[in-house]
């Protein structure tokens, strides 16, 4: 049996296996971007369960978000980006790691229940940008695993503090009653408080973000703010209760879009503006069944914990002054999976030894003329079967049930509805032509079905589908409670 090695051991060996890779001669694939002096800042905030279309620069209707208009105008906002599963769980392992979440066995949305986690043996963007000496912190959702050796400060991150799971895995739950213990809210690797206020989670995770630039101002650094909100069951503070048209889902958004006007004006009045890349997206589309407490995906089909544009389609816009091109739009495709790369080419540090799917994506970014997808396909699965393959504008639709409304309303007050089931058989779709996914036309290109075919089957071999097993596979850990 194969010998997994501690984490400690495990990075004391990669980190040798780097020290050699950057003798002179030794030749490591990176380019040089940032400064010497000084690596770039970076900040990643990612929301939970938020619409394609609830960004006022993307189509909201009945609420405004001022702050990420604002930072669209100037920045960069990417309208073909993707998360690489609709799920939360491993929505944020992908993003995390730069591996579908099949690669790593980080699948759907582990819950109080659940064993497993993240492997000591996979890297995240934490890990990755330690090697440049960067301060690390994430707050807000974690997702990972949250037995101890799976919490984030053993992953990368200096600090900690938010929720390690879904804000709904708690005894109120709507549709599974009381079967989840009370809702821990953890300071690094501690619990300090159950059932916490979640009204005040939006702002407490501001607050955090706000001292963790102000302390570190002076150093390179890696904040990432995982809101807890949109997902239901939905709360919002005192300040941004009411004040949309749109009742308590609007009322989060704004308050949320309030949390990015805080971390911009910080960073402005740090004085680190042309030195901080921000990107804001979320993890995958509404949750439909929750009806006025859902957002809106549309024109796209479906939403969350479905493979169709609407599952894991997301808004995206990404800022860095005097580095990135004010007030463009980048209609490339691009996956959250790819932002771990990018970094690690800004910030001249070398990609984890194990290997993962993303591709440096900076000439999107920086708006390069010309520019293009670096990726020949994209994959996107539900759970370990593979339902959909997306290469250049067509994405075939392997034969799958899905959930759906059928263009049912969805609940009112945070209580949801029950999903029909369908089926789709296989299809494929020109999402240039039409992005709503309505027009099935495998008939007419026989030819792009096949040569999809073709990448299907290589994406089968690598990671699995279903009962088979995928040759580039690697295991998630389990965590060993004690009887």
């Amino acid at each position: 049996m194969e010998r997994i090695l501690p984490r400690r051991e495990f990075l004391e060996k990669i980190a040798a296996g780097w020290a050699l890779m950057s003798l002179p001669g030794c030749a490591t694939g990176r380019q040089t971007v940032a400064s010497k002096d000084r690596p770039p800042n970076f900040v990643i905030i990612f929301t939970d369960d938020q619409g394609y279309a609830d960004v006022g620069t993307f189509g909201a209707k009945g609420f405004t978000t001022p702050n990420l208009d604002r930072m669209a105008r100037e920045g960069i906002r990417f309208t073909d980006f993707h998360v690489a599963q609709p799920v939360c769980g491993a929505s944020r392992a992908a993003l995390l790691t730069g591996c579908y979440p099949n690669r790593i066995g980080i699948l759907g949305a582990p819950s109080p229940k659940t064993e497993f986690g993240i492997s000591d043996s996979e890297m995240t963007i934490g890990d990755v940008l330690k090697q440049g000496d960067y301060a690390t912190a994430i707050y807000g959702k974690w997702h990972l695993g949250h037995h101890p050796p799976f919490l984030p400060v053993r992953h990368g991150f200096d600090e900690y503090f938010g929720i390690p799971y879904s804000n709904d895995m708690w005894p109120r739950h709507p549709q599974v009653g009381n079967q989840f213990p009370p809702l821990p809210l953890v300071r690094n690797d501690r619990t300090i408080e159950y059932q916490p206020d979640q009204t005040q989670l939006v702002t407490w995770y501001a607050e955090h973000a706000v001292r963790f630039i102000e302390k570190n101002r002076d150093r390179p650094f890696f904040l990432y703010v995982a809101h807890n909100m949109p997902h239901v069951p939905l709360h919002v503070s005192d300040k941004y209760k009411g004040k949309s048209e749109q009742g308590m889902y609007g009322d989060v958004i704004m308050e949320i879009d309030w949390s990015v006007g805080q971390i911009l004006s910080t960073i402005r009045r740090c004085g680190l503006d042309d030195n901080t890349l921000v990107i804001f997206t979320t993890d995958n589309g509404p949750w439909l069944s929750y009806g006025d407490h859902a957002g809106c995906a549309y024109p796209l089909r479906e939403g969350k914990g479905t493979t169709w544009e609407g599952g894991h389609r997301v808004p995206c816009i990404m800022r860095w002054p005097g580095k990135i091109p004010a007030g463009e739009v980048c209609t490339e495709t691009a996956m959250t999976i790819d932002i771990l790369p990018t970094f690690a080419r800004l910030a001249q540090v070398n990609l984890p030894p194990n290997p993962i799917d993303g591709l440096d994506i900076w000439p999107l970014m920086s708006g390069e003329p010309g520019a293009k997808c670096p990726h020949e396909a994209f994959c996107f699965y539900w759970a370990n079967g593979l339902e959909a393959v997306r290469s250049g504008k067509w994405i075939l639709h392997f034969p799958h049930d899905y959930r759906t409304l059928n263009g049912r309303p969805g609940g009112t007050g945070g209580v949801p509805v029950k999903y029909d089931q369908a089926r789709t058989e296989l299809a494929l779709f020109d999402l240039e032509k039409d992005i709503s996914q309505t027009q099935d036309v495998s008939v007419q290109h026989p030819d792009v079905v096949e040569r999809i075919k073709v990448l299907a089957e290589k994406f089968r071999e690598d990671l699995g589908d279903g009962d088979r097993p995928g040759k580039g596979q690697r295991p998630h850990a389990i965590y060993k409670v004690a009887k």
